[in-house]
């Protein structure tokens, strides 16, 4: 490598090439999308908790859902906020890694979360008297865990082939965060391996668990095109409905990411994908739930009226 190479310990995030008017813009535009992630996805696991109604294995799941979005945002949005006003704030190196293996883990996770929600509707509409057997507590939870300890350690092995390299190319990486293939172009070594590490994990952890899910609803449809009664239809058909939303954003922003075609500017093209799918995704995510849901929508009626309720009381009092 030569005596005068010098390794790095940090690295400056460049972010979006704006001008400081704009910045100031995005980072109060941010900030207010990031409140209302945690917000919104908050809501959805305190209405869960509240209501035993929801304490069903589909809502069980959801609530993991939930808990990745704002892992998602609480990773990412801080770091990009920080930047958006002192765009020269280096980050350490440990901190870029940490927050490497921690977007993975949280994007593996939901993949798989986002099967596992599949495979319960799949139970739900097409094996319905078998559905309580199938889906006992004790499966639910241990496809949850399974979920979290499968991203935990695929995103290990990209972080242990990670660590060994050394940089010293460049410390600017150009992204908002520590993005894995933004930062293996900083390397002053051999990332071939990495490189097609990242494709094999993107294709095995998208396409594999996408095709499952397109399976699934494949199967669900057959039977509630063979409902009888048009309600009954709608009913089935708007238990799927909001699930179906939130995997065509997730998967669809994923796989255009890592796995589909490279033209245009690919770097910037990258870049703003993954701004949808770890700002606008989790935000978007609970809005979806709770429009196409009627369950939570009527949770959160009964919510609003008991707060209003124990309101009138406390001004009688």
């Amino acid at each position: 490598m030569g005596n005068n190479m010098t390794l790095i310990t940090e690295f400056i995030l460049l972010g979006f090439p704006l001008g400081p008017r704009m910045q100031t813009l995005l980072f109060a535009l941010f900030s207010l999308f990031y409140a209302f992630t945690l917000l919104g996805n908050g809501t959805i696991m305190g209405l869960i908790c509240l209501d035993s109604r929801l304490h069903t294995p589909m809502y069980f799941f959801l609530s993991h859902l939930a808990i990745v979005d704002i892992a998602y945002a609480c990773n990412t949005v801080p770091q990009m906020l920080v930047n958006l006003l002192d765009p020269a704030k280096p980050i350490s190196f440990a901190g870029c890694m940490t927050q490497t293996f921690l977007f993975l883990t949280f994007a593996i996770t939901e993949c798989l979360l986002l099967v596992v929600i599949s495979y319960d509707r799949y139970v739900a509409i097409c094996h319905p008297l078998r559905y309580s057997a199938i889906m006992s507590w004790k499966v639910c939870g241990a496809m949850a865990v399974t979920s979290w300890i499968a991203g935990a350690l695929l995103s290990l092995v990209h972080l242990l082939l990670l660590l060994p390299l050394p940089f010293c190319v460049s410390q600017k990486v150009n992204h908002f965060f520590c993005e894995i293939t933004a930062i293996l172009k900083l390397a002053c070594a051999d990332t071939h391996v990495n490189e097609t590490m990242v494709l094999a994990g993107a294709v095995s952890v998208l396409v594999g668990p996408f095709s499952s899910i397109v399976v699934s609803y494949a199967c669900i449809f057959g039977v509630i095109l063979r409902i009888q009664s048009g309600e009954g239809q709608r009913k089935a058909f708007s238990t799927c409905s909001s699930h179906l939303c939130v995997v065509g954003l997730f998967y669809g922003t994923a796989i255009a990411m890592y796995i589909g075609p490279r033209h245009g500017n690919p770097k910037e093209q990258k870049k703003y994908l993954l701004l949808f799918h770890s700002l606008f995704n989790p935000m978007l995510n609970p809005l979806i739930y709770s429009l196409r849901n009627s369950d939570v929508k009527n949770t959160l009626r009964r919510v609003l009226r008991m707060q209003r309720f124990v309101t009138s009381l406390q001004h009688h009092v």
